[in-house]
């Protein structure tokens, strides 16, 4: 199994639109961080796909380490 790779050790905060969907990079590879690019098509991680009913801010995960994915819940504090 591959390993994801940190992206960075902090989330990054977004505002998200209401009604669309996002597929948040579980490989830590996207150029188009903290959304998949396809880069993980040399691992057997695939992205995370998740759909915000209500515009907000987000802060989605960069360690991709989370026990909440794709939502940071501050592991990167412990890497």
């Amino acid at each position: 199994m591959s390993e994801s790779k940190i992206a960075q050790k902090m989330p990054y905060v977004l505002k998200a639109e209401a009604g669309k969907t996002y597929a948040w990079c579980a490989c830590g590879r996207s150029e188009n961080q903290p959304f998949c690019d396809g880069s993980h098509a040399v691992t057997d991680l695939r992205p995370v796909i998740v759909k915000i009913e209500e515009e907000k801010n987000v802060a989605w995960c960069g360690c991709k380490q989370s026990g909440n994915k794709p939502f940071c819940d501050g592991t990167h504090s412990t890497l």
